[in-house]
């Protein structure tokens, strides 16, 4: 495999996770009765108004990420709970879609394509490749996304989901909002660490954290979707 191809299918496949995610709080937010999203220019699949550098590197080489949180105002939503639950699941669900349907893409690429554009040279092999990686970057990126932004900490949307089920004054809701984004810093550069001391020592390889949330995200959440398009396509 070729290292610049594979890198260049993470960064196409960031792009096609994170912006429809952002979009999916945007829509959601603005179905729900606020319109600050829808002014602020973020009711878009452009990327420009969408990735944050750093969230758009960690998701590229790990796999994991984030982008600009849309911005809302709650207090504009017809029902405050019910709109703040929906706009925080929103993004995710558009990511487990979009997993959905490009697992489909994936599997028939690979079986009435891949092999042949390999067979016709540099150029369409390459091409193949980088298609290849980027259907299977989107798919993973895409389940790591539906899980990691679903942990509990802010500003994750899982926080957001605990902040529409709770009171200001719960005591749970309290420490991840003021201890959540400590937590997140943590976690992601114990990942790093623990990736980089992989190739020396084996043990590191256990003690990654969100490896674990990767490895959850990839093949439970991930399972019913195989299972559903295998099922469809031997119909």
């Amino acid at each position: 495999m070729d290292t610049f191809i594979y890198y260049l299918s993470s960064i196409l496949a960031v792009i096609f996770v994170l912006c429809p995610h952002e979009w999916g709080h945007a829509f959601a937010a603005t179905k729900c009765g606020d319109g600050t999203a829808k002014a602020y220019g973020r009711l878009t699949l452009n990327p420009i108004k969408h990735l944050d550098p750093l969230g758009f590197v960690c998701c590229a080489l790990v796999g994991f990420g984030w982008a600009k949180p849309v911005p809302i105002n709650p207090y504009n939503f017809k029902n405050y709970r019910k709109g703040l639950f929906l706009t925080a699941i929103a993004g995710v669900l558009v990511n487990y879609l979009i997993a959905f349907v490009v697992y489909l893409l994936y599997v028939l690429f690979v079986r009435f394509a891949l092999a042949e554009m390999l067979t016709l040279g540099a150029f369409m092999s390459y091409l193949g490749e980088l298609i290849f990686y980027t259907l299977l970057n989107i798919y993973s990126f895409s389940l790591a996304v539906f899980v990691f932004n679903l942990l509990p900490l802010y500003p994750l949307d899982g926080f957001r989901v605990v902040e529409s089920c709770t009171r200001q004054i719960n005591p749970v809701r309290r420490f991840l909002r003021n201890y959540g984004q400590m937590i997140l810093i943590i976690l992601i550069a114990e990942s790093f660490i623990c990736d980089i001391l992989s190739d020396y020592v084996e043990w590191a390889k256990y003690c990654d954290i969100l490896g674990y949330v990767m490895y959850f995200a990839t093949d439970i959440i991930g399972y019913p979707i195989k299972l559903a398009w295998d099922w469809i396509l031997k119909l």
